[in-house]
């Protein structure tokens, strides 16, 4: 072998142990161990996998994990922080407040699907184009977005997005795509949660070719893919092989020994999530005990006496190594009464009363003790703890008081007319109420407690009872008289709990359909101004117009139980986000 020859030979070799050695330190293909599996449960069947139409939090749970969103929450900082997840930096705010510039990662990819064409064997790359269109498909009206809200006025020139038929290709001054990897977002007015919103699943990146090719399916870019689907029964998500490398490096304030345990890991760990869709109570609670399901989140309150005595762990499973969350959720949980209605809706006082009295019959305390064995907190306003705006002096809800729900009644003419007991309408037609209900332990429950109350002051009330799922879409379109509901917050602060009574909400996430002008031009002033007195001085005259009308029923904030089993590792809840399934960790030994 000649001298040259060797010295090629040897720089061959040298070039060949460098590349090996680089490509060691980089992160294989898919971190995640494939060997391991996640089992969880969800207390109510998903009910459809879009971003723009999902709103429960079952599916929402799911759609975190298969769909991104631009921003996402840092699972440990404390107070709460939205960081960069498709951008390669937070956005770049004007000294204005009103332009948002978002600059996409390029090595973000959906999913494989036929619709994109050519090899299946790795989806396409996203670009600033997907962003648009996604916020665009949000005032499409063939899709009802239940999101429309977080939007709807804010875009600059949006009011064209919302003409008849509608364009998806349609530019406004709002949305402008800069260039292959750059989106800027210009809205009327500054919006001080703007970064909150961008952060939240309703937001994620769809692609349209698939939308348009065969309608709405699971193809995201998030960590996992939907790789088993039977509806309403049983769902399987696999580690995305093409998820971009994503390595552990938030702030550590909420767990710091865990953030150093975290630190550096590529994510996610944990390669399938198997998801059982359990409506009934027991069956969700035994299947935990068993150790069939790594974490209940929630377990359900009525059957909280299985795993709890007075909030703290019973000791034979807290000797198990079983551990407890107890935490007070960014929750309401209401009664909305439809306000197109015409037995129970309406802005004439014969109605306000009706409403009004139905409020002041409802057993609160009885509630919390018998519904949520002590797990819950009285409501005083539509904001709960831990959520800016949060005013802990508020008077939006009036104390218990059936007599004074009798005169109210009396008074505006809804009495007894015919020896029965039971009160007839103003007219003299007969007064009966339709309140529907999820049927399940809980809502059976419920529907008891509403029952007698209400017959305490002389109204029949019958009860609709049905899945959720069901239920949810019956609200949308207007068809249910009143029912009781939840709402858990998309973003830390008072705007998104007001919100459910703004008038152009009608129909989405303001399910009473609530019109009040009054109402509208102080959320409209509030919604420009920082958290401060003086935006909560707004949210004062908000709360006594909620008394006064009277549009919801507000029941309580729960404490959520949420139990896990010893072998599951890093389990944190967030405030906020549904699920954390991409930071957990299993030790099957223990198991």
């Amino acid at each position: 072998m000649s001298a040259r020859l060797v010295r090629q030979v040897c720089l061959w070799m040298l070039v060949a142990l460098s590349t090996l050695a680089t490509l060691s330190t980089l992160p294989a293909a898919n971190a995640a161990d494939m060997n391991k599996t996640l089992h969880v449960v969800l207390q109510n069947g998903e009910t459809i996998l879009d971003p723009a139409q999902a709103s429960d939090i079952n599916t929402l749970s799911v759609i975190e994990n298969i769909f991104d969103a631009p921003l996402r929450y840092d699972y440990l900082a404390r107070p709460l922080q939205v960081r960069p997840n498709l951008l390669r930096a937070m956005p770049v705010i004007s000294a204005d407040g009103l332009s948002y510039t978002l600059q996409l990662r390029d090595d973000v990819r959906f999913t494989p699907d036929p619709a994109f064409g050519g090899s299946t064997s790795h989806g396409r790359a996203m670009t600033a184009d997907d962003l648009a269109y996604s916020i665009r498909r949000h005032y499409d009206p063939a899709i009802k977005s239940a999101w429309l809200f977080l939007l709807q006025g804010k875009l600059r020139g949006d009011a064209a997005l919302q003409r008849t038929p509608f364009d998806p290709d349609l530019a406004i001054a709002g949305l402008q795509v800069v260039d292959r990897s750059t989106l800027r977002i210009v809205l009327n007015r500054p919006e001080p949660n703007f970064l909150f919103m961008l952060a939240m699943p309703a937001l994620s990146i769809v692609a349209r070719e698939v939308i348009q090719a065969r309608g709405v399916m699971p193809v995201g870019s998030g960590p996992y893919l939907l790789r088993q689907w039977q509806r309403n029964t049983h769902l399987v998500l696999e580690a995305n092989p093409d998820f971009r490398p994503m390595v552990f490096d938030d702030d550590g304030a909420a767990d710091p020994a865990l953030a150093r345990g975290l630190h550096g890991k590529r994510l996610p760990l944990i390669g399938r999530i198997d998801i059982r869709v359990i409506e009934e109570q027991q069956a969700r609670v035994l299947g935990f005990l068993h150790g069939d399901f790594d974490l209940l989140d929630p377990a359900p309150a009525p059957l909280s006496r299985l795993l709890l005595d007075h909030g703290v762990l019973k000791p034979e499973l807290a000797q198990r190594g079983i551990g407890l969350t107890l935490l007070p959720m960014m929750e309401l949980d209401y009664l909305w009464f439809n306000m197109d209605d015409p037995t129970v809706g309406g802005t004439d006082l014969a109605h306000i009363a009706l409403r009004r009295a139905i409020a002041l019959t409802y057993p609160r305390q009885e509630d919390i003790a018998m519904l949520s064995h002590g797990l819950a907190l009285p409501t005083r306003s539509p904001v709960p703890p831990n959520v800016r705006g949060h005013d802990p002096l508020a008077t939006a809800v009036a104390a218990p008081d059936p007599a004074l729900a009798r005169a109210l009644l009396t008074y505006f003419g809804y009495r007894e007319r015919d020896g029965s007991g039971w009160r007839a309408q103003p007219d003299g037609r007969p007064l009966t109420l339709t309140m529907h209900s999820v049927a399940s332990t809980t809502g059976r429950l419920r529907d008891e407690l509403w029952s007698r109350a209400l017959g305490q002051i002389g109204i029949r009330v019958v009860f609709n009872n049905g899945k959720f799922a069901d239920l949810l879409k019956a609200a949308r379109l207007g068809q249910v008289q009143m029912m009781d509901a939840e709402w858990i917050g998309d973003y830390p602060d008072a705007e998104n709990f007001y919100q459910l009574l703004y008038g152009p909400n009608s129909g989405s996430g303001n399910r009473a359909r609530f019109r009040l002008p009054a109402y509208d031009r102080l959320f409209e002033q509030a919604g420009a101004m920082a958290d401060s007195p003086a935006r909560n001085a707004l949210y004062r005259q908000m709360d006594q117009l909620i008394l006064g009308y009277a549009p919801w029923v507000m029941r309580s904030t729960p404490l959520w139980p949420i139990v896990h089993q010893p072998w599951l590792r890093n389990f944190v809840r967030h405030p906020v986000v549904n699920t954390a399934w991409r930071y957990l960790d299993t030790e099957p030994a223990r198991r």
